[in-house]
């Protein structure tokens, strides 16, 4: 018997990075959680938008997507929903703080609350959660731990510094064109 479209579909994926746990409501994208956290009583059936999400996630992974286009549906509370909004206005690449997050909301004290929100992401790495570092740069906690933090904010460097020596090579190339002309 097929499950009404409103039901939630998990799917438990083995990424290149872990084992990682999605769920799906109404077409859209509502959870990527680290390690095996599918519920008890889930059963591991997938959905077209899960494995849209692990498609796009794994090209992320190998520096080939900076942006997801995957329907998403976040749910949490008013100020939850405004701080994951904010974090996906974090460039791929860039880095803020959680009082940076605190300010762009509107709720300059609220820099604590904001670490909470984060911490209660429930679309890791999709809403970029992992951009934001203490005010002095340093890394903070992460669901899927600092190493994982780490090399999640190393391969977003390391593509944008790729993509910038590309565009310096270009502009160069074209610079000893037009001299030679």
């Amino acid at each position: 018997m097929p499950k009404p479209s409103s039901a939630k579909i998990y799917g438990l994926y083995d990424t290149s990075i872990g084992l990682l746990s999605l769920s799906s409501e109404k077409g859209a994208l509502t959870e990527v959680l680290f390690g095996n956290a599918l519920p008890a009583q889930a059963i591991d059936e997938k959905s077209p938008v899960t494995d849209r999400a692990v498609e796009e996630l794994e090209e992320y992974f190998a520096g080939k997507r900076k942006v997801f286009s995957v329907p998403i549906a976040l749910k949490g509370t008013p100020f939850q929903k405004r701080v994951w909004q904010a974090l996906l206005d974090i460039a791929y690449g860039q880095r803020c703080s959680y009082k940076d997050i605190a300010l762009k909301i509107g709720s300059p004290l609220a820099y604590r609350a904001v670490g909470m929100a984060n911490h209660n992401n429930p679309i890791s790495i999709i809403v970029p959660c992992h951009r934001v570092v203490g005010t002095n740069g340093s890394l903070t906690g992460y669901g899927g731990g600092l190493p994982l933090k780490a090399m999640l904010l190393n391969l977003e460097q390391q593509h944008v510094s790729q993509q910038n020596a590309a565009a310096v090579h270009s502009t160069l190339f074209d610079a000893d064109l037009n001299q030679k002309r």
